[in-house]
C-alpha cells in the first residue's frame, strides 16, 4: 500500500515527498515552512498546497534542535474580556500565526504585582523565542530581567531586557483627534469621561484631550471617571446632563459612551441636537445604537502586525540595528452623535 505523496505502508510523508509534490528542493521547503522571506508567493503557495494535501507537518523538536529555537513567542496579557485587550490579543495570534510562530498565552490579574513577573517567568521556562507584554495597567516597576527579545504593547517598558521593542496603539493621538473633531464642529470646549487611572490607555486618552483644548486655548473642564462599563458611562452622563452647559462629551471607550447617551436621553438632553458625544474603539455595536456612534476606531491589527514585525526581527536577526516602528493609522469614524453646538 502507497500514500498519496508515494510512502509505503501509509508511512508520515517527509519533507522530501512534499518537495517532489511541489516541484521545488528540500531547502525551499525548509524556508516555506520555517516562515523564511525571499521566496515567491507562488513557490509558497506550492510548497504549501503541497503539505496541505499530503498532510505533512514540520517537526517542531527537530525544527528547535536544528535551529536553536521552538518558534515559539510567549505573550503576558491580563486576563479580560474587555473589548480592547481582547481584540489586540487576538490581532498578535494572527500576526504570529502568519510570521511561522506558536503562541503560548498566559493571564495576569489586576491588582496582583508578581503576576507579570511570574508569567514572564513561566515562559521562559517554556524556551519561547521572545516575550509579548500586553498589560494595559500599570502595576509598578518590575524587578526582572530576560534574555529573549520582548515587545511591549501600549505601556512603557517596566523591565530589562537583552532587546526591547515596543510600540503603541495611538491612544493619545486618537484621543486628540476625537476632541477634535468636536471642537471642529464649533463646540466651545468638550467634556472628557476617562477611564480607571491605572490603565495606560485611559492616561493616554485624557492625554489626548487635554493637549487638544490645549492647543487651541480651551477650557478644560474637570474630567470625569467611569471604569470603562456602560453602567459607569450612564452615572456620569446624569452628572453631566443635569449641566446646561455642557454640548459636547468625548468618552474614553464605546461602553461608556453608550452609557453616557442613555442617560442624555432620559434627561431630555437630545443627543446630537443638544449634546454631541465621541467614543473610543468602533466596537462592533457602535453602528447600531441610536444615535449610531462617532468614534475612533483602534488600529488592532495594524499595531500588533507592527509589533511582530519588529520582534521576530529581533529574534532571527539579534545582530541587525533595531527597525524603527510605523505609526498606527488613525480613522475618525463619523456618524450621526455628533453635530454643531445647538443655538444659543
Amino acid at each position: 500500500m502507497t500514500s498519496a505523496g508515494g510512502r509505503p505502508g501509509g508511512a508520515a510523508p517527509r519533507s522530501v515527498d512534499v518537495a517532489r509534490l511541489a516541484g521545488v528542493s528540500q531547502k525551499t521547503v525548509s524556508r516555506v515552512l520555517n516562515g523564511e522571506r525571499y521566496v515567491s508567493d507562488e513557490v509558497r503557495r506550492r510548497v504549501l498546497d503541497a503539505a496541505g494535501e499530503l498532510g505533512y507537518r514540520l517537526n517542531s523538536a527537530a525544527r528547535a534542535l536544528a535551529s536553536g529555537r521552538t518558534r515559539s513567542i510567549g505573550v503576558v496579557t491580563l486576563g479580560t474580556a474587555l473589548y480592547g485587550p481582547a481584540s489586540l490579543l487576538i490581532g498578535v495570534e494572527r500576526a504570529a500565526r502568519d510570521a511561522g510562530y506558536a503562541l503560548r498565552v498566559v493571564n495576569t490579574l489586576e491588582g496582583d504585582p508578581g503576576g507579570v513577573v511570574g508569567a514572564v517567568e513561566s515562559l521562559l521556562e517554556q524556551g519561547v523565542d521572545g516575550i509579548v507584554v500586553s498589560e494595559p495597567i500599570d502595576e509598578g516597576a518590575v524587578s526582572l530581567s530576560v534574555d529573549v527579545p520582548v515587545l511591549v504593547l501600549g505601556a512603557p517598558v517596566t523591565f530589562g531586557g537583552t532587546r526591547t521593542v515596543a510600540t503603541g496603539v495611538g491612544a493619545e493621538l486618537l484621543a486628540r483627534t476625537a476632541t477634535e473633531h468636536l471642537l471642529d464642529l464649533g463646540h466651545t470646549t468638550v467634556h472628557h469621561l476617562a477611564g480607571p487611572e491605572r490603565w495606560f490607555a485611559a492616561r493616554d486618552r485624557t492625554e489626548g484631550w487635554r493637549s487638544a483644548l490645549t492647543a487651541r486655548d480651551r477650557e478644560r473642564p474637570a474630567v470625569l471617571v467611569g471604569d470603562w462599563s456602560a453602567a459607569s458611562g450612564y452615572e456620569a452622563g446624569r452628572t453631566l446632563a443635569a449641566d446646561g452647559d455642557v454640548t459636547a462629551v468625548f468618552a474614553a471607550n464605546d461602553d461608556m459612551a453608550i452609557g453616557v447617551i442613555r442617560a442624555l436621553t432620559e434627561a431630555g438632553r437630545r443627543v446630537p441636537d443638544d449634546v454631541s458625544v465621541v467614543g473610543f474603539d468602533d466596537i462592533p455595536v457602535a453602528a447600531y445604537v441610536t444615535p449610531p456612534l462617532t468614534t475612533v476606531r483602534q488600529p488592532f491589527d495594524a499595531v500588533a502586525r507592527e509589533g511582530l514585525r519588529l520582534l521576530v526581527r529581533a529574534i532571527e536577526k539579534p545582530d541587525a540595528e533595531p527597525a524603527p516602528a510605523n505609526d498606527p493609522p488613525v480613522e475618525l469614524v463619523v456618524r450621526a452623535s455628533t453635530a454643531p453646538p445647538p443655538s444659543r
